[in-house]
């Protein structure tokens, strides 16, 4: 029978945009500097993150493996070299939280010792603001304890919900890949209220704004969006006609089109 350390030591191999995002999400969380060590090969960027939090950086990946939970916080295409070099290493009893968008925990099993247990995360990007949305799946050897561990480190920038493995692709469509979808329709709305003759910097807040506002809602009525937007509709005014023109150019389609496309993509990066 396998035991797991007790040091509670975290170390995240990968320090572009949500690496960092997830160590200083830490830090704010309670994490103490020394319970954290980063990987970076790069010198410079190694040294800018050792002076702005105070935490050990180390350009070797296989140093990793002495921590008890390792959060890999790469791009899909490079998971296959960093678990060569850090999954040698790592002791049954460790746990591995992966960020990879379509790699499954069996791919990562295939790479770790039995008995290393695994956790897939899909994370979004409003984790640089503490809203983001985390999905967890958890792998063969994953116990509720390693669950609570994964957990608790996406909670520290966001939300976190549970979802069957077979889900996750679906959850890189809505929520990984989401905030494209919202900034890309806002970017729309600027342009057309530009177009409607208003100053950018003004179509620019009153979209944000708008956005914001009924984001909360959602959240805090807990709503249909359905329902909420029949408030806003009143029969022949404004809204309505706006409605029918999405309608007719297809945008719901279009939506279901899309998640569909990023669904496929993410199915093919785990392949």
């Amino acid at each position: 029978m396998t035991t797991r350390r007790t040091a509670g030591r975290t170390a995240i191999i990968g320090a572009g945009v949500m690496g960092e995002t997830l160590l200083s999400g830490l830090l704010r969380a309670g994490r103490a500097p020394e319970q954290l060590v980063v990987v970076e090969k790069r010198a410079e960027r190694a040294d800018e993150l050792a002076a702005r939090y105070g935490v050990e950086v180390v350009p070797d990946v296989a140093a990793a493996a002495a921590a008890d939970t390792v959060l890999l916080v790469v791009k899909p295409q490079d998971m296959a070299g960093v678990l060569a070099e850090v999954g040698p290493a790592l002791e049954p009893g460790r746990l591995v939280v992966s960020l990879a968008a379509g790699i499954t925990t069996s791919f990562i099993e295939q790479h770790v010792a039995a008995g290393v247990a695994v956790v897939r995360v899909m994370p979004n990007t409003p984790a640089l603001v503490d809203e983001g949305m985390a999905a967890l799946s958890p792998g063969t050897h994953c116990d509720a304890e390693h669950l609570a561990e994964a957990e608790a480190l996406l909670a520290s920038v966001g939300r976190v919900v549970h979802v069957p493995e077979a889900q996750q692709d679906a959850v890189t469509a809505i929520s990984g890949s989401g905030p494209a979808y919202v900034f890309f329709v806002v970017e729309a709305m600027v342009e057309a209220g530009v177009h409607l003759g208003l100053p950018r910097t003004v179509a620019h807040e009153l979209a944000v704004q708008t956005l914001v506002g009924s984001a909360a809602m959602l959240r805090e009525t807990g709503e249909h969006p359905a329902v909420l937007r029949e408030q806003v509709t009143s029969p022949g005014g404004t809204t309505a006609a706006a409605l029918r023109e999405l309608e007719v150019h297809g945008v719901r389609a279009a939506f279901l089109a899309a998640l569909e496309a990023a669904r496929d993509r993410s199915r093919q990066l785990g392949s």
